[in-house]
């Protein structure tokens, strides 16, 4: 899953759905950084990114329009894997959010989304990245429908007071790092989170907090998430969806 001067303090009160989002950044457009084990984090007039060694990673929900345009949201095979029936708008977990990349598919496709995020310096940059992106009339609409909590997923998921439709898990796994692009664009953020050490736990909980379904991301040819076979799964060239539908799970989770 996915400590500098940005990191904000949580709300005195926390509503039904657990622990108040994260608060919009209060640092104007100066530069801002801090030493993060060879990185920095460090804003300029494109918004905070996480510098180092000569690379720059920064959240940006605008580089997803092409993949939200009309006919090519619904062929999205994470969109396909979280769709539920019978609800409006329905409610998904993020419990593993990372850069929120996967979370703002989510949301494009209707989805109210609940972004978890226990690392500071990744929390940071995603905030950044929604702020943003709500001041833009392109991805407006859709960042509304995010929201931030700094915080460690597992935790949360027992004490959400109600009940998510869908809960989203993409544990970053070590076998992923074989691509070079994919080793290129998040070289970064390995430096700040290590591949999922408890991923019974973290399975366990988000099968506890009762959801229609659990969707999980693989490698297209990695083992399953704790070893839980899925209901069924999508799968790409790169990656795959498992699909954990609770009421199936005959076998607890260790």
């Amino acid at each position: 899953m996915r400590k500098v001067e940005q990191q904000s303090t949580h709300a005195e009160q926390e509503g039904a759905n657990g622990p108040s989002p994260i608060a919009p950044s209060q640092h104007g457009e100066g530069e801002a950084s801090a030493a993060l084990g060879g990185t920095s984090l460090r804003r300029d007039e494109q918004g905070l990114a996480l510098v180092g060694d000569g690379m720059v990673l920064r959240g940006d929900f605008s580089q997803l329009l092409p993949r939200i345009r009309k006919g090519r949201l619904s062929s999205e095979l994470l969109v396909r894997a979280a769709k539920v029936r019978d609800c409006a708008e329905p409610w998904a977990i993020d419990a593993t959010a990372g850069l929120g990349e996967d979370s703002f598919l989510l949301a494009a496709a209707g989805f109210r989304v609940s972004m978890y995020e226990s690392d500071p310096t990744v929390a940071a940059l995603v905030r950044d990245a929604l702020n943003r992106a709500q001041a833009n009339p392109n991805l407006a609409d859709i960042a509304c429908r995010m929201e931030l909590f700094e915080e460690d997923s597992i935790e949360a998921m027992s004490h959400l007071g109600d009940t998510p439709d869908v809960i989203y898990l993409d544990p970053m796994f070590p076998e992923r790092r074989k691509s070079a692009a994919v080793k290129k664009k998040f070289q970064l953020i390995h430096r700040l989170e290590a591949p999922c050490q408890n991923e019974g736990a973290l399975l366990a909980a988000a099968i506890s907090a009762g959801p229609r379904k659990v969707v999980v991301k693989r490698p297209a040819k990695g083992p399953h998430l704790a070893g839980v076979k899925p209901s069924h799964s999508l799968a790409g060239k790169a990656v795959r969806y498992d699909v954990i539908i609770p009421a199936s799970i005959k076998v607890p989770l260790a």
